[in-house]
């Protein structure tokens, strides 16, 4: 079971920024820092998830708006800024979670076409660059605020045929140690979350659903055999940009499940004996 959400108003009068806020991590962040008492903007280029996320967390008593942001656009960044501003008049907390590369990055740096590294470099880094850019002025005119970004387990262990969103990952733990520098005397502290093996609902209706078998191995390696859920990161979300963390900036909170403090050698003969005995094979 995830661990229970404390919808305890911890953020009531704040205002909150979540991109690809929609659906998974982002949409379970938008909706709890909601019930915590936050205006979220949530912002994504899926509209119609978006609206419906929204129309969820209003319905509990939230306060929440959609805007369609794609964070590859300068622009759209900027935009996005502005109007929460616009609309509620501060900003204390951005939630930097979007990231839409896909398949295109798949490869070694022999594979990989220059052009997709470009692209999904661009939303893995220059988009949290970016965010940072137009979030720190506005949080500085209210004495400060809090700056997460989703890294990964990628960040700190490489597999193969993922230069480009290893590369990624890697760089926004060191973004964000970096940025917990410079904002730090602000009031602005800057954090990053990596999540071991989340279920969304896009991966549940695209594979887990399909092959539930493969959700049992996936869960064989992690310590508290179960992998995560968006509200797993929510909670950890929520922490990093309360009170209780005043004191925690510009650090890599891993959130797996203990996938990575195990010894490597032992969980590979772990899995192949649970392979051998339920008579498993990899759906991909």
């Amino acid at each position: 079971m995830a661990a229970t959400t404390n919808h305890d108003g911890r953020f009531a009068g704040r205002v909150a920024v979540v991109t690809g806020g929609a659906l998974g991590i982002g949409g379970g962040t938008a909706r709890l820092l909601a019930a915590q008492g936050a205006s979220v903007l949530v912002a994504d280029v899926n509209d119609e998830a978006a609206n419906a996320n929204v129309a969820g967390i209003t319905a509990n008593g939230g306060a929440a708006k959609a805007i369609h942001t794609d964070v590859g656009s300068h622009e759209a960044i900027k935009e996005m800024i502005q109007t929460a501003v616009d609309d509620w008049g501060r900003l204390d907390i951005l939630v930097q979670n979007a990231y839409g590369g896909g398949r295109r990055s798949n490869g070694s740096a022999v594979e990989v076409a220059e052009e997709d590294w470009d692209h999904s470099m661009g939303l893995l880094t220059k988009a949290l660059y970016l965010g940072a850019k137009y979030a720190v002025p506005e949080m500085s005119k209210t004495g400060g605020g809090s700056i997460v970004n989703l890294a990964s387990v990628h960040g700190i262990l490489m597999a193969p045929g993922k230069l480009v969103y290893e590369a990624g990952k890697s760089a926004v733990i060191g973004m964000t140690k970096q940025m917990a520098i410079d904002f730090g005397p602000l009031g602005i502290r800057v954090n990053c979350i990596l999540p071991g093996h989340i279920v969304t609902e896009a991966s549940q209706a695209a594979t887990w659903d399909r092959t539930p078998g493969g959700l049992k191995f996936f869960e064989q390696q992690y310590p508290v055999r179960r992998t995560g859920v968006p509200e797993d990161v929510a909670n950890a979300i929520s922490f990093l940009c309360s009170e209780g963390a005043s004191f925690i900036t510009g650090h890599p909170l891993v959130v797996d499940g203990g996938l990575t403090i195990q010894l490597q050698e032992d969980l590979g003969v772990a899995l192949g004996k649970y392979a051998r005995e339920n008579d498993f094979e990899m759906p991909y």
